[in-house]
């Protein structure tokens, strides 16, 4: 079977390539998995990041609508202290003409 010592050298180098090959292919799965494991982390993050922004925005919104809303209760507010003091003056000053 081996002739010569240059037989046995082939085939210790054939064994040796088909080894290297093999854990190439093996580390070149490992590095691939691990960057779809990186890819689905960071599309994780991208997402949670954007229903951040729009849990933000829509609070924006909120603050916005609900201080026009106090604005408009302040002055509704304001209107109705006015009245209920004419109302006063006026009932005082109805009690003094008496």
């Amino acid at each position: 079977m081996f002739n010569t010592s240059g037989d046995i050298l082939n085939i210790t180098l054939a064994v040796c390539v088909v080894v290297l090959t093999f854990f190439i292919c093996l580390g070149l799965y490992y590095l691939v998995s691990g960057m779809h494991k990186v890819h689905k982390v960071i599309k994780r993050v991208d997402d949670g990041v954007s229903k951040a922004e729009e849990i933000i925005e829509i609070a924006r919104e909120k603050l916005k609508n609900s201080s026009a809303y106090f604005m408009i209760l302040g002055e509704i507010a304001k209107k109705a202290m006015e009245f209920v003091q004419d109302k006063r003056e006026q009932k005082t000053s109805a009690k003094k003409k008496k």
